[in-house]
């Protein structure tokens, strides 16, 4: 009888050891909680990351006049890898693309088309696409040079191409 109660005591004191440690970790978090929201939402990025997305392309890409090589080229990528799930002028799986230039930077694009799932993760605007969509835009491993052919073509057929 002597061991049984010991044995409880015991029992019990790791238990509540467990809840008290697991309640520390959860109230040393907290802070971090309250600090991201106390940005504005903005999760910690930068100013750069927010305008641009978050990926490998660090450095503003900057677009000339219209590329038409370089557009086409980005066609027959996009009919190869985007077009299954992507449409210009109509939802589909993913987001209308139709005007996209107008609503997100060229680095924007890139970062998304190379980095979907980094995105989704950190940046607030491809977060709310994921829950609209509800589904995670696949990574297909693009090139920089074939991201920015993507972005050649995206220009070439919207009307409004301002940023």
């Amino acid at each position: 009888m002597k061991y049984l109660i010991t044995g409880s005591l015991l029992m019990l004191s790791i238990l509540g050891w467990g809840c008290s440690s697991s309640s520390q970790k959860a109230n040393a978090k907290q802070p971090q909680a309250q600090s991201a929201s106390a940005d504005g939402g903005s999760g910690g990025l930068t100013p750069f990351q927010k305008k641009n997305g978050i990926g490998p392309i660090t450095k503003e890409v900057k677009v000339g006049a219209l590329d038409k090589e370089l557009a086409a080229k980005g066609k027959k990528i996009f009919d190869s890898k985007c077009s299954s799930c992507h449409k210009l002028g109509q939802r589909y799986v993913g987001p209308d693309l139709k005007e996209v230039t107008s609503r997100r930077t060229p680095t924007y694009i890139m970062n998304m088309i190379m980095n979907p799932q980094g995105m989704t993760q950190k940046h607030p605007e491809a977060r709310k696409l994921l829950q609209q969509f509800a589904t995670q835009m696949a990574n297909m491993h693009l090139k920089k040079d074939q991201a920015r052919a993507v972005v050649e073509y995206f220009r070439s057929v919207n009307t409004n191409t301002a940023k």
